[in-house]
Order: structure tokens, then sequence, then C-alpha cells
């Protein structure tokens, strides 16, 4: 029985030992994660899994029988790669069998969900699946330890599945270590929990709008800010969610819209009103010391509006001396 075992030994073959790093920390490419601990966290894993496989039995299970695994932290499957694995499996058939444990008279996936999908989206009624014994810890800290190291996987998704997580472990110190990150690694990802419910559900369609760093920079700029900050991130997100406004700038943004609605209310300094197409950005009026500013993006007025524009104000004023 290969199934996990196969693949935590491919992801950690090449990778070096603690021992090899001597004191060095490398950093992967997405975000808050400590080599050396996620090597040592896949090989306790592999450990566990080839422990809890001994034990197991391969059988047949019917598709309707399953269910995920509750601590799965993807909630986003690439459909085009779900679609290439669903057409081989109708050819070929399931090269890897689905890992599984019993919860009354039905089944919860352990690994294998991208296999479960494929197989309802060609109607196999059944799929090949080995049946383990597996605790709710051993389930929360699988799933997290696979998913990790993953390239494609968001900060957010991750967040979602330590926060599931978190129940099962005493302390967070043995939740970071299970996963193989620091424990201020780990406060990133639950600074996500702080963030208020419109920029979480937007998160829950698009997990991919905002890292673990970000997320923790505006926890913190809206601690200092309070509810006026609340009001500029309510302002500024539609930006981020329209990709005018790229994540690491949030932050400083907010801060930014506190400071100038402080100066131009309390001390005549200068104020800025955002003008949007949309959900998209066409200008502002800007008023400060020097006066009031009209001022509009490149290509965002039609000849029509702008000269639309021009005659109100020159109904409003004369355009040329008297």
């Amino acid at each position: 029985m290969t199934n996990i075992r196969e693949q935590l030994l491919a992801k950690t073959a090449n990778l070096a030992t603690p021992a090899d790093f001597k004191g060095e920390v490398k950093k992967a490419s997405r975000g808050p994660q400590t080599m050396p601990g996620i090597t040592s966290a896949l090989a306790v894993a592999q450990l566990r899994i080839q422990e809890l496989e001994r034990q197991g039995t391969a059988t047949e299970i019917a598709v309707d029988d399953l269910s995920p695994n509750p601590w799965q932290p993807r909630r986003q499957f690439n459909e085009a790669k779900l679609a290439e694995l669903a057409k081989s499996i109708s050819e070929v058939g399931l090269l890897q069998a689905v890992t599984v444990r019993r919860v009354g008279d039905t089944y919860q996936l352990v690994a294998g969900e991208r296999r479960w999908r494929a197989h309802k989206l060609v109607n196999r009624p059944t799929v090949k699946a080995v049946v383990i014994e597996c605790t709710d810890q051993d389930m929360a800290a699988l799933a997290l330890m696979e998913n990790v190291t993953r390239d494609d996987l968001s900060d957010y998704e991750i967040a979602v599945a330590v926060r599931r997580a978190e129940s099962e472990f005493p302390k967070r110190t043995r939740l970071a270590d299970v996963m193989g990150v620091t424990r201020n690694d780990l406060y990133r990802f639950l600074a996500f929990d702080d963030l208020p419910d419109f920029v979480k559900r937007d998160l829950d369609l698009n997990p991919s709008l905002l890292g673990g760093t970000a997320a923790q920079e505006i926890v913190l700029a809206l601690k200092r800010t309070g509810d006026a900050g609340m009001a500029a991130l309510s302002e500024i997100w539609p930006l981020v969610v329209s990709g005018d406004l790229v994540q690491s700038k949030v932050a400083s943004a907010i801060s930014s819209n506190v400071n100038r609605a402080t100066n131009g209310s309390d001390s005549g300094g200068r104020s800025i009103l955002k003008i949007f197409a949309g959900k998209t950005q066409a200008g502002s009026i800007t008023r400060d010391g020097k006066g009031l500013t009209l001022k509009f993006k490149a290509g965002m007025l039609t000849d029509e509006q702008e000269a639309e524009i021009r005659e109100h104000i020159g109904k409003m004023f004369s355009l040329r001396p008297e």
C-alpha cells in the first residue's frame, strides 16, 4: 500500500535534513515556511502513514459513501487538472487508491480528494480505497503536513484548516511543530481570523487575494486606526478585489487614508474623494491648501463625457476673462 507514503517520500527525497542547515533557515517561495521544520514534519508524517497502512485494508467503496476530510485545506480545485485526472481514470482506471477511515456506516477521506472528485465526474460508482484507523488529530495533522508545502495552495486556505485543526492540539506550539513552521509563522496564518467579515467573504471566493504577511499587516493597521481604519479598508478593499491595488500596499493605504481624513477635517489639510467607474478608480477630487483639483486617469473619459464636464464648468464659471 503506497498511496500517501510514496508522495511523502518523493517530497522529502531531495531535501536536506535539519542537520545540514547548520543554523541557516531557508525560505520556500511562498510565504511562511521553514524548510528544516517542514522536512522533519514530512518525515514524521511518513512514519505515521507507514504505521497506519500496515494495519489498513484494501477494498472498493461506493463513491456516495465517502465524504471529504474536514481538515482539508484546499477550497478550490483546478478544474482543468481535475478533468485530466477524470479522463485518465476513465481510460485506464485508478492507479493509486484513496485513503479513508470508517465513520459509522460511511467513510471519510484521509487523502485523495482529487481522485474521489474525478470519479464523480465520470460517474464511477465505486473507488479503490485503503481503510485505516485514524484519529481526529491524525487527520488534522496529515492534511496540514501534506498541503502546507504546496505553492498552489493559498495562505488563506491553510489558515482556515489551521483554525479547524487547532482544537485537536493542546498548544499552538505543538500545532506549529506538526506543520513544520515557526510559532511566528503560525500567527501569520491565524491573522486571517481577525479580518473583517466582508474581506473573508471575498477570500472564500478567491483565497489568493491576500497572503499571510499582508493579512497580518492589515490586522495591525486596523488595531492602530480603529473605526476610521475599518472605514478606510471598506473603501480600499474593492480595489484589491479588482486587482487595482496590490495586497502589500493595503496596510499603508489604510494608514494614509485615515491620516488624510483626520488632517482634512481638523486642520485644513488635504482630503481626497476617489471617483469610480464600476470597481475601477477613474480619478479623484483633491482639496488642499492650494484649492480643488479634479483629476481623471487617461482613457477613463470619452470625448462626449469630457465635453459635458467642460460645458458644466462653463455654466458655473466663465471660461474666458470678461
